[in-house]
């Protein structure tokens, strides 16, 4: 699980979030969804431990900055944070010992299989397409097992069968108990899996929906009726 209680981060020229509350439960896919520019990444980065902020951050019952917590949950962010001279070997072997995983070469090789990275574990970092260096950072994340998931707009630079392959390890997860926290502004790619919702603008938390009490209206229209200048935002 993941709870964030009262998170406030001021850039000092800008506030980038304001007394945002939210849970992310096991087995649900909870979503900040919102425009560009909303607060959804620094909620993401602060909850990881990336940015200083005020407030309380729980993930599974452990202060967020706690070795535990970090033991326990995986981070895809937007963009890869990759070692451009490791191959793609040795970035699973890093991980894999890092972590201390269990048989970890072969949590990895089922998600390299699924991604067609196998040609390519010798290759490094930076000779890497876009798409292949997202693969190698959900890889990455992935395989940990972990507890709890934090994905930063996952589906930048994939192509359309890895987006689905992407969507379908996500519902996977769910299904096996991890709480899933997911930033994106893109509405229509989700709305098959997702469970909760926290719609933001301007660093705060316009509401929180669940699937089960939106009724017949649907998240995007929930969306542009909560956000004056709808019109204007960038979502899909």
């Amino acid at each position: 699980m993941i709870e964030v209680k009262n998170l406030t981060k001021d850039y000092g020229k800008g506030v980038g979030a304001t007394e945002v509350n939210l849970i992310a439960k096991p087995g649900e896919i909870t979503v900040l969804l919102g425009a560009n520019g909303a607060g959804k990444s620094t909620t993401i980065k602060s909850i990881i431990g990336l940015l200083k902020y005020t407030g309380d951050i729980q993930i599974c019952g452990h202060p967020n900055l706690s070795v535990e917590a970090k033991k326990s949950f995986g981070y895809i962010p937007e963009t890869p944070v990759l070692y451009d001279l490791l191959t793609i070997d040795e970035h699973v072997d890093f991980i894999g010992n890092a972590y201390n995983i269990p048989n970890y070469q072969k949590e990895a090789t089922k998600f390299l299989t699924l991604f067609k990275l196998l040609d390519k574990r010798q290759s490094i970092a930076k000779e890497l397409s876009k798409g292949m260096r997202q693969k190698l950072s959900m890889t990455l994340a992935l395989m940990i097992r972990p507890k709890a998931l934090l994905v930063d707009e996952p589906m930048m630079g994939l192509d359309p069968n890895s987006i689905q392959d992407t969507l379908d390890i996500l519902e996977g997860m769910k299904h096996q108990g991890v709480s899933i926290l997911m930033s994106t502004h893109i509405i229509d790619m989700l709305n098959d899996i997702w469970d909760r919702a926290y719609i933001m603008k301007k660093g705060r938390v316009l509401q929180e929906v669940t699937r089960t009490s939106l009724g017949n209206q649907s998240l995007k229209e929930l969306f542009f009726t909560l956000n004056e200048e709808g019109q204007d935002e960038t979502v899909n």
